[in-house]
């Protein structure tokens, strides 16, 4: 698994030449160019090459840059496909994933970019350790509407009725050491909502949220990245075990061990990865 940030991850309209230029300036620490949802059907050949125009531009940074492509069913599928490996991008984002098959059956038409999938199927969720296992994948995206509406599951603030399918997500990703993003906020002009549900998303352990309005940037940044708390923590609990020498030490009252080393550690490497990302 990578530990280049992926706090935030806006979908941007492949079709859409304003939104694509605006994406260059945000502080979304990935992009994700769609040429599935947001793209009507008629637009569809268009998209593919306003994207494939404006990557060539280039001008996106560091900042990651994801192809959400058709799925291979549907008539624009194989040529999304086609048109990716000639695209300058990171990765191609798959739809509707339910095995390690459809991972495997792109993996050999793309080897030189990475995958990610959406999870957002029963099935692919039943598979999400197959899935996360297979060793071309970079990382997951729950699709919580399409999950929501498969399921038949009323809408909770708490997310109750998907907390099995994000916690299942989550630990496949951690078992295959893949990069996991929750799924989007619909309401993008309710921040409250928004806050609570990004600090839910990092309490079960994403990565980072999917967005679908740059206005939800600067609170998913804040609530993926460490705090200032947090760092001093970390800094404190290093020092300290490393003046103790024995293995163990205590902080503020309570026991400090190797497992939270190699915490405090990630939390400070994954903070410095974020201020040179914030840098560039």
């Amino acid at each position: 698994m990578t530990n280049r940030p992926y706090r935030s991850a806006l979908y941007i309209p492949g079709s859409k030449p304003r939104a694509l230029d605006k994406a260059r300036s945000l502080s979304t620490d990935a992009i994700i160019f769609d040429l599935e949802d947001a793209v009507s059907p008629g637009e569809k050949a268009a998209a593919r090459a306003t994207l494939a125009a404006e990557l060539y531009k280039g001008g996106y940074g560091a900042r990651a840059r994801i192809v959400r492509v058709n799925g291979s069913e549907t008539e624009w599928g194989d040529d999304d496909i086609t048109a990716v490996a000639e695209m300058d991008c990171d990765a191609v984002l798959l739809p509707k994933v339910n095995g390690p098959d459809e991972i495997e059956a792109v993996a050999a038409l793309l080897p030189d970019i990475g995958i990610w999938a959406m999870m957002e199927t029963p099935r692919g969720i039943l598979n999400a350790l197959d899935i996360t296992s297979h060793p071309r994948l970079d990382g997951i995206v729950v699709g919580t509407n399409d999950l929501a509406k498969d399921l038949g599951v009323r809408g909770a603030a708490d997310r109750g009725p998907l907390i099995t399918a994000l916690q299942t997500c989550v630990l496949a990703a951690r078992a295959g050491g893949v990069v996991a993003l929750d799924g989007v906020y619909n309401a993008f002009k309710d921040d409250e909502g928004l806050r609570a549900e990004c600090a839910q998303g990092r309490d079960f352990g994403f990565d980072g949220k999917t967005l679908i309005h740059p206005a939800q940037l600067a609170i998913a940044n804040a609530a993926f990245a460490p705090d200032a708390e947090e760092i001093d923590l970390a800094r404190r609990q290093i020092a300290a075990f490393e003046a103790e020498g024995q293995g163990v030490a205590v902080l503020d009252g309570k026991i400090v061990e190797n497992l939270h080393i190699v915490t405090a550690r990630a939390t400070l490497a994954k903070a410095q990865a974020i201020a040179e990302l914030d840098a560039s």
